[in-house]
């Protein structure tokens, strides 16, 4: 018996990365697994998150590990969208559990994102696909959970959320993520009294191949030694961020609401 068995889980963003990582873990818990993403198939974007695949998708690799999911391409900046895939997934299986707020992630170079010179299509852009996508996805399912008198919400900001980069940059982003941080305090406080646990993580510098690739070479400190920067003097692991995922996801989290976890390995973001 898994602790999340007969549960319904939502991972939006999970195609790759993260969204799969934490799609995995509920899967391995017992959960039916709903996958969403912009394409089901986005890892193929990037090498090293082709070569973590052991199957074509992550539905693929839930179902062909005994687990059970079904995915649904979509764009969490459009309301109608998640409303449609949250009546699909009660459709089929008639209840939503858990919802991991995951889709969103960063656009442009650090280096180019300066808060003093952000270029408005990347403003509108990072900010709808963050922060609206996740307020879009919450509303969907709040109503099916207040109506069971039960839920698990975990929203997704990022230790851009907590303190500015050295330089200023990638200000877009860390402005959106600072803005679910916020939005999950209040989240909390409405959904509590309908028996519905909402906290947030923080990712520290995960070592996904988007950020590898995108992120960490265009950053002020680029070629400085990042583990240096953190009190474990490791990067993080996808994994790292699935445990916690699974902490607030089960039974283990029920007396914990409107939280903040940073998942960083005690990182200090100084000069």
């Amino acid at each position: 018996m898994g602790k999340l068995d007969g549960k319904v889980a939502i991972v939006t963003g999970a195609g790759r990365g993260l969204g799969r990582a934490y799609a995995r873990r509920l899967a391995g818990l017992g959960a039916r697994i709903v996958v969403t993403d912009l394409d089901l198939k986005s890892y193929a974007e990037f090498e090293a998150e082709a070569k973590e695949m052991t199957a074509d998708s992550t539905v693929d690799e839930i179902n062909a590990g005994g687990g059970e999911a079904i995915g649904i391409e979509m764009d969490v900046r459009d309301r109608a969208a998640c409303d449609a895939m949250v009546r699909k997934v009660v459709d089929t299986w008639g209840r939503v559990d858990i919802l991991v707020a995951n889709a969103g992630g960063g656009r442009g170079r650090p280096v180019d994102t300066k808060a003093s010179t952000l270029e408005s299509e990347l403003l509108h852009l990072v900010t709808e696909m963050n922060y609206y996508g996740t307020v879009y996805c919450v509303n969907a399912v709040a109503p099916i959970m207040k109506a069971q008198r039960s839920g698990k919400i975990v929203t997704v900001a990022s230790v851009a959320a907590l303190g500015p980069s050295v330089d200023g940059g990638y200000a877009h982003y860390g402005a959106a993520k600072a803005a679910i941080l916020h939005y999950t305090r209040y989240l909390a406080q409405d959904l509590g009294p309908h028996g519905i646990n909402v906290n947030c993580i923080a990712p520290g510098t995960i070592t996904t191949g988007r950020v590898v690739a995108t992120v960490m070479p265009n950053q002020a400190n680029a070629n400085r030694d990042r583990t240096e920067q953190v009190a474990l003097r490791r990067l993080g692991g996808v994994e790292d961020c699935a445990k916690v995922v699974e902490f607030l996801c089960t039974d283990l989290s029920d007396y914990v609401s409107g939280q903040c976890i940073a998942i960083d390995g005690g990182l200090v973001r100084s000069a």
